[in-house]
């Protein structure tokens, strides 16, 4: 319980008897100003120029208690603190006139901070400026720097590119502190979090309110934040049975591969099939027809074959995203209804993806929101898949005219959240949640409540710690501390281009890491054709159908795991610090805790058959060898196939159940 203590000169924040913060009469912690953001989008990615034309720092005059909690009086407005049993709610009071504020916190050396969304390449953020601005995580000029380089002999898979200008699908204003407590902001503009040495600023592209919150441990940390972000129901029973296979090119294709898993025991819960409603071939390879009806000559008989799949206990899966392909029927149905996002000129506002353009459903217009949720509902949910992909939602361009008339550059963070609603409801007003499920790739502060389930976009396949195998450990665990903890990745990687492409290697790594996690998905990629695929050979067929065995074996402890999220907020993935109090646990995100006892420590780096992996102060087992371990940093033998994964010792269920299933 949070307690309010003013003394007159100072204000003390007190939780459970003891001091976390404490004001004083005097201090600059907050100031507020004007300015003005010019946006540059291309392809999702935005260059971000800032003019502040004013900037005025407010000191500390007076502090008043309030029958809730005080008041933080500057002597020209002020904040009012709120009380919400284990967090504090800031209210900036008194600053119309202004759309910039900056509220500072002290920090010390040792403290971490973690979180601002899904971070693929940094774990602690400490000493990095953090922009929260959602946009598309990977673009055309970064992608073709590494084909460029990778063509000279140039591949240094720990390059990252300067984290100033970092960009990610989902950002959130959130961050947790290592010394267990967190802010979160209700802002919806862009924010900048400078996490430096001796304090942390927080600046925020409007005045908006915002929370702290603090803990005795980082599970209830979880909790308290998640009370206010939201959490992911509990996941379909059949989510758990297998893997799910990433399949393109029509029902054929689809059923022949599926079968070939069977012939080789896999263990296979769902065929997920994108291109459903079309595809088309571009300069950069095989992408989608944005028209969310089903395409009877791509896939004959799709209709009987989800029931003739669905009878052998396998799902057949969809994909949507909330644009219009111009050419097809659906477009020319909501531009005549006046469903698209306007520009200035009041045309639809047409955004170039990749290399074609597309409309945008204006999910501002009740009409048109209804429109695009009762297409999903008949054309997916009536038509029988259990889930599908809700791609994109990063692409709002700050100069659209919105049907609602909302200024879009403070809509454009939620544009994802309220994708992730439309599909949301869908499943609600249909009663298919927790039958059916969903996976969306961007997000923004509502996301957590809205969605069911993240993946980590479009990943490379490759093990550069940009955008690799690498990087979906720290973006998964970032989410995890945002509030989101149900996450998953393409097994493999998506970007494929020249060479730029997934080899078997690489493939048998990703199938390890994906083993442990919540949800062992596939994906063919961008070009199908340069990748390897799971039925390239009877090896990685027989290497995949094992894999997908230990994962089904998992279920019970998956299912326990997931349903603490739905209860307390606490990820499936987990940091290694949320239960060990130990320098290299506050610094680590390349392993982490899947659930409580089973920790994972994916191969990052071509050809390594041996890996340094730091276990926290605990009794483990090898799962692999039986060996036991406490803490401490040991070399790890780890052949294809045997990732270094271990168990907590007094988990002996777990233990046995993941044994029994290797033999």
């Amino acid at each position: 319980m949070i307690e309010l203590q003013n003394l007159g000169a100072s204000l003390s924040v007190r939780f459970n008897g003891q001091e976390k913060l404490v004001f004083h009469v005097g201090d600059e912690i907050f100031a507020v100003g004007t300015g003005q953001n010019s946006y540059s989008m291309s392809r999702g990615s935005f260059d971000i120029k800032e003019k502040i034309f004013a900037r005025h720092p407010r000191k500390i005059v007076k502090f008043e208690s309030t029958p809730d909690g005080a008041i933080i009086a500057f002597g020209k407005g002020h904040l009012r603190l709120e009380i919400a049993n284990d967090k504090l709610r800031f209210v900036p009071e008194g600053f119309e006139e202004y759309n910039r504020m900056w509220f500072r916190l002290p920090s010390t050396e040792d403290e971490g901070f973690y979180g601002t969304g899904e971070i693929f390449t940094e774990f602690n953020l400490k000493g990095e400026t953090a922009t929260i601005w959602v946009a598309e995580h990977i673009n055309l000029k970064q992608t073709t720097v590494k084909i460029l380089n990778n063509m000279v002999g140039f591949k240094d898979v720990n390059f990252v590119r300067g984290f100033d200008n970092y960009e990610s699908y989902y950002e959130q204003p959130t961050f947790v502190s290592s010394k267990k407590w967190f802010y979160h902001s209700e802002g919806t503009s862009r924010h900048i979090f400078h996490f430096k040495k001796d304090r942390t600023v927080m600046q925020t592209d409007e005045i908006a309110p915002f929370w702290l919150g603090f803990a005795d441990d980082f599970e209830s940390l979880m909790t308290s934040l998640t009370e206010i972000v939201g959490r992911q129901p509990e996941l379909p029973d059949w989510v758990y049975d297998g893997q799910i296979l990433g399949i393109q090119g029509g029902t054929d294709v689809m059923l022949e591969k599926y079968e070939k898993v069977i012939e080789h025991g896999g263990k296979v819960n769902g065929v997920w099939i994108q291109d459903w409603e079309g595809r088309r071939v571009t300069a950069v390879g095989k992408q989608l027809y944005w028209n969310w009806e089903w395409d009877k000559e791509l896939y004959p008989n799709l209709n009987e074959a989800i029931k003739e799949l669905g009878a052998k206990g396998c799902k057949v899966l969809g994909y949507c995203n909330p644009f219009l392909a111009i050419e097809k029927p659906l477009y020319q149905e909501a531009t005549k209804l006046g469903y698209c996002v306007k520009d200035a000129e009041g045309n639809d506002y047409l955004v170039k993806i990749t290399t074609f353009p597309a409309a945008m459903v204006d999910l501002t217009n009740p009409d048109a929101y209804e429109w695009i949720k009762n297409i999903i509902k008949k054309n997916m949910i009536e038509f029988g898949f259990a889930g599908w992909m809700a791609d994109f939602g990063e692409y709002l361009p700050t100069d659209a005219v919105l049907y609602s008339g909302e200024n879009a550059e403070l809509v454009h963070n939620t544009w994802p959240a309220l994708w992730a609603k439309v599909n949301r409801e869908a499943l609600e007003e249909t009663g298919k949640l927790g039958e059916i499920m969903f996976f969306t790739r961007a997000g923004f502060s509502e996301t957590p409540k809205y969605s069911v389930m993240m993946w980590n976009g479009d990943n490379h396949p490759d093990f550069s710690r940009d955008f690799g195998l690498p990087s979906i450990i720290p973006a998964s665990l970032s989410l995890s501390v945002c509030g989101f903890g149900l996450v998953h990745s393409d097994t493999g990687g998506y970007t494929t281009i020249l060479n730029l492409r997934r080899n078997m290697e690489l493939y048998k790594r990703w199938f390890e890491m994906n083993t442990f996690s919540v949800l062992m998905r596939g994906h063919e990629g961008l070009n199908p054709d340069l990748n390897v695929q799971f039925d390239a050979d009877d090896d990685i067929l027989d290497f995949s159908s094992k894999m997908s065995r230990i994962h089904a074996s998992l279920k019970p402890y998956l299912k326990e795991a997931v349903k603490k999220n739905a209860k307390e907020g606490v990820g499936v993935m987990r940091p290694l610090f949320f239960y060990y109090d130990e320098k290299e646990a506050y610094n680590n995100g390349y392993e982490y805790l899947l659930g409580r006892d089973i920790l994972v420590a994916p191969v990052c780096r071509p050809k390594a058959r041996k890996k340094k992996v730091y276990l926290p102060n605990d009794e483990w087992i090898h799962l692999w060898s039986g060996r036991e371990y406490t803490g401490g940093t040991y070399e790890i033998d780890c052949p294809l196939g045997e990732t270094p994964v271990f168990v907590r010792k007094e988990n002996k269920e777990v233990l046995e159940t993941l044994r029994k299933a290797i033999n």
